[in-house]
């Protein structure tokens, strides 16, 4: 039996405000400087009719990335296609980073000629970085940067210093981009799988990252100090659990990892914006050395998965408020899953977590997601290279030009077949933008509206959730010549019920 809901947007409760650019985006290290990341999966591995599985190695997870990734040549960052639909986000912020940014030497002299440094695992070269110098600012967006801390700028011993890091935050403000935010570094709770020198504990960490903070102030006082960017731990769901009641840990995959508490209890140098990583748990690509971690496709509708980032935000919004107390919370990591994403993260199927990660965040605190990635590996808004938008870009694509930053409260408690989510009109009009997510993919969900709508309903193409193209009311969303957007005009929805089809996601404007 379908659900009936009715819609009184004349009487809902504001909740907060959140930060405009909420919806942003990483840009890996990897693409800036070239270099190895995840294989991409084959047309039918995407589709779910060939099954994708890796055999755990007795050498461990390390033996089994050799077959899991490739190289890749630098991002073309100046690529008028790439450029033209990021700028159709309207301004966001860019994160770069990643683990391999805790290991790039910054060679902007050229006097290694390509040759890595000892203890380094890449090099960025001063074209490169002027590359995302000249994205971020083509597209209006702000800029986000962890900074090298490994064993060629240091030993565990020995204290970090900021060589490497003046040559990045130098370089950009000289050229009129400045890095408007850092983190210390990329996960770093996972210590040695990081790249941090050998040796490296919490303790060190404090001790540096409160160094880096406090060189930050002193030399670069605008720039937001953002942290502690870690990922797991923390008593987080991580993945489904192991069935005994458990949650999936990160410690499967990685060694030594630690909590939030050891890398911020004692440090002396506040956090402007509290920071963490959201994955719902991790790909098929890491799915045999951590089965609990890992979610089907079958499961990717249920109400246990799409409660796993609002889950985690609820989790880190204590201790957001007891390391930053009234700053903002950014998960400056999120996807579907750990590991270069799910096979079906580049189909429709995924724009429901995507869509209820927003709603839901918004309703819980304030912030900033960053998606991963802009372009890269199988859960990026575009395809990597030929920058063809996935459905999960045109679905953020609506939510920024239609949700407002006032959040009210929906008055529907989240439930199967209709995740409700209300917020101010972006156009700043009078009125409600809503967000319906019916989930299920056997009842529709009836929804009367008090007065006349514009309807934005978005399903996969010929009723397959995993299909890799998306239609909005029924048209497929695909670029036009010269790669022109497709047209994302609603239709117009009349007072009165409305059904909204199984497995579908609608924006009302009224």
């Amino acid at each position: 039996m379908s659900q009936e809901i009715k819609l009184s947007p004349g009487s809902l409760k504001a909740l907060r405000e959140v930060n405009p650019m909420l919806m942003s985006y990483n840009v890996e290290f990897a693409e800036v400087t070239g270099g190895t990341f995840w294989k991409a999966y084959t047309p039918e591995q995407v589709a779910g009719t060939e099954e994708f599985r890796v055999e755990p190695s007795s050498e461990g997870i390390a033996a089994m990335y050799k077959d899991l990734m490739q190289v890749y040549p630098p991002i073309d960052l100046y690529n008028e296609k790439l450029r033209s639909l990021a700028r159709e986000f309207g301004p966001v912020w860019v994160r770069v980073s990643g683990t391999w940014a805790t290991k790039t030497y910054y060679d902007f002299d050229g006097t290694t000629n390509g040759k890595v440094p000892e203890g380094y695992l890449n090099v960025l070269t001063k074209e490169q970085w002027i590359g995302v110098l000249d994205f971020v600012k083509a597209i209006g967006a702000k800029l986000i940067v962890s900074v090298a801390n490994c064993p060629g700028l240091h030993s565990a011993e020995e204290p970090w210093h900021p060589a490497e890091a003046e040559k990045l935050f130098s370089l950009s403000q000289e050229y009129g981009v400045p890095v408007n935010a850092a983190e210390f570094a990329n996960e770093p709770n996972m210590m040695e799988d990081t790249g941090f020198p050998e040796g490296y504990t919490p303790e060190h960490y404090r001790r540096d990252q409160d160094l880096f903070f406090k060189w930050l102030r002193a030399n670069y006082p605008d720039c937001l100090c953002v942290g502690p960017s870690t990922t797991g731990g923390d008593d987080v769901r991580f993945g489904k659990g192991s069935g005994d009641g458990k949650a999936g840990g990160i410690e499967q995959l990685v060694r030594n990892t630690c909590n939030c508490a050891d890398l911020l209890d004692g440090t002396s140098e506040p956090l402007d914006v509290f920071s963490y990583h959201y994955y719902n748990g991790v790909s098929e690509r890491l799915a045999s050395v951590m089965p609990s971690g890992h979610w089907s496709a079958d499961e990717a509708l249920s109400e246990a998965y799409l409660a796993t980032a609002p889950d985690f935000a609820r989790t880190y919004a204590p201790m957001r408020d007891r390391y930053c107390p009234g700053g903002e919370m950014w998960v400056t990591e999120s996807g579907d899953a750990g590991g270069g994403g799910d096979t079906w993260a580049s189909t429709y199927l995924d724009v429901f977590r995507t869509l209820n990660e927003l709603g839901g965040f918004a309703s819980v605190t304030n912030g900033v997601i960053f998606h991963n990635t802009l372009a890269s590996s199988d859960y990026g808004f575009l395809a990597r290279e030929v920058f063809d938008p996935r459905p999960n870009y045109f679905a953020v694509l609506l939510w920024n030009r239609l949700m407002g930053t006032t959040v009210y409260d929906s008055a529907e408690p989240v439930r199967e077949g209709a995740h409700v989510y209300a917020h101010s009109r972006k156009d700043g009009k009078d009125g409600v933008a809503y967000l319906i997510i019916n989930n299920s993919l056997t009842e529709s969900l009836s929804v009367e509206l008090p007065k006349d709508a514009e309807r934005y309903t978005l399903a996969g193409e010929n009723g397959n959730v995993r299909a890799t193209v998306m239609t909005l009311n029924d048209k497929p969303l695909v670029l036009g010549e010269n790669n022109t957007l497709p047209d994302l005009s609603p239709v117009s929805q009349s007072a009165g019920t409305v059904e909204l089809k199984p497995g579908t996601c609608t924006f009302l404007v009224m």
